[in-house]
C-alpha cells in the first residue's frame, strides 16, 4: 500500500502481523472464506474490529462482517463511517447531532445497517474533514494555498461566514481509542460524531492559510450559490464531539488548526516543489 496511513502500519505497529487484502481493485471475489484465510485461518478469532476501510456492504467489506459474526467473540465492531451522510436542513440544527437525518442510499449507512443485521456490537464513528499526520487527503487545505500563492482571490461560495470544523488526525485517533475505556457506554450510544469543537469560517481558513504561507494581503471572492471545486459544503456543515466526551470520557482535541498550518504548509511545499519560486 502506497498511501498513508496504510504504508506505515508495518513500522508503527511493532510486533503486529500486518496483512494487506486486494480490496482497492474491487475485491468482489473475496468472500468470508477467503477473508478468514487471510486473517490467519479457520481457527483465528478476534475480540475487537476497527474497520476504517469499508464503504458498502459488499465484497471484502461484507466478508469481514460475515467473519466477525461467525466468531462469536467480538466485543466491539468499531467502524469509521462518515458524517458526509448527514442531510441537515439549511437552518440546522448546528452543530449536527448524531440524530441528524442521513442519506439512506449512502454506502456507509447501508454498511452500518448490515453490521447491525448481523447482530454485532457496532460502534460507528462519523468523522468529517480530517487533516494531519498519516492522513491521505489534502484537498481541504491545499485548495486555499493554490490560490493564495498565485496572489489570486480564493473562490468561496456565499459570503464565507459558513462554519466548518477541521480535525487533526491525532485527535481522531485518540477519539477512536477512547472507546476501549467505555465499551458498554459506547455500544449503548452506538453513533459518535468524530471531530474537533474548534470552529472556523471559510474566510478564517483563508486568512489562517495566508498567515502560514506569508501572504500579507489575502483575498477571497464569492461564487454565489456555485460550489465549483470548493472542498467543503456551500452551507454550514459541522459536527460536535459532545457525545464522545460525555459517554466515552474523551478529553477533546489537543491540536489547533492555526498552529498546525505551519507544519502543514511545509509539507505542502514538499508535495508541490514547483511552487518554490513563488514562495521565495
Amino acid at each position: 500500500m502506497d498511501q498513508e496511513p496504510f504504508k506505515s502500519y508495518h513500522t508503527d505497529l511493532e510486533g503486529i502481523e500486518v496483512n494487506f487484502l486486494p480490496i482497492s481493485s474491487g475485491g468482489d471475489f473475496i468472500d468470508k472464506h477467503f477473508m478468514q484465510n487471510m486473517l490467519g485461518g479457520s481457527k483465528e478469532k478476534f475480540d475487537y474490529v476497527f474497520d476504517n476501510a469499508s464503504k458498502k456492504p459488499s465484497g471484502p467489506y461484507k466478508a469481514l462482517v460475515d467473519c466477525a459474526a461467525d466468531w462469536d467473540t467480538v466485543k466491539l465492531y468499531c467502524y469509521v463511517s462518515s458524517a458526509g451522510m448527514y442531510t441537515p436542513d439549511k437552518d440546522g440544527p448546528f452543530p449536527m447531532p448524531e440524530t441528524t437525518p442521513v442519506k439512506e442510499s449512502s454506502g456507509q449507512y447501508q454498511f452500518e445497517q448490515y453490521v447491525l443485521e448481523k447482530k454485532l456490537p457496532l460502534v460507528s464513528f462519523r468523522p468529517q474533514y480530517i487533516y494531519g499526520e498519516k492522513s491521505n487527503k489534502f484537498d481541504y487545505l491545499d485548495y486555499f494555498f493554490e490560490y493564495l500563492l498565485k496572489d489570486a482571490p480564493v473562490p468561496i461560495p456565499g459570503d464565507g461566514s459558513q462554519m466548518v470544523s477541521l480535525t487533526n488526525s491525532k485527535d481522531v485517533a485518540s477519539l477512536l481509542a477512547s472507546v476501549l475505556d467505555q465499551e458498554e457506554a459506547a455500544i449503548e450510544q452506538r453513533y459518535f460524531n468524530c471531530g474537533t469543537d474548534e470552529l472556523v469560517s471559510y474566510k478564517d481558513v483563508a486568512t489562517l492559510c495566508a498567515k502560514a504561507a506569508g501572504v500579507a494581503d489575502p483575498k477571497v471572492k464569492s461564487t454565489g450559490d456555485e460550489k465549483g471545486d470548493f472542498p467543503f459544503r456551500a452551507t454550514d456543515f459541522y459536527v460536535s464531539p459532545d457525545m464522545a466526551m460525555e459517554h466515552l470520557g474523551w478529553s477533546g482535541s489537543k491540536n489547533s488548526l492555526e498552529e498546525d498550518l505551519a507544519w502543514y504548509f511545509e509539507g505542502y511545499k514538499k508535495r508541490k516543489p514547483f511552487i518554490d519560486a513563488v514562495v521565495e
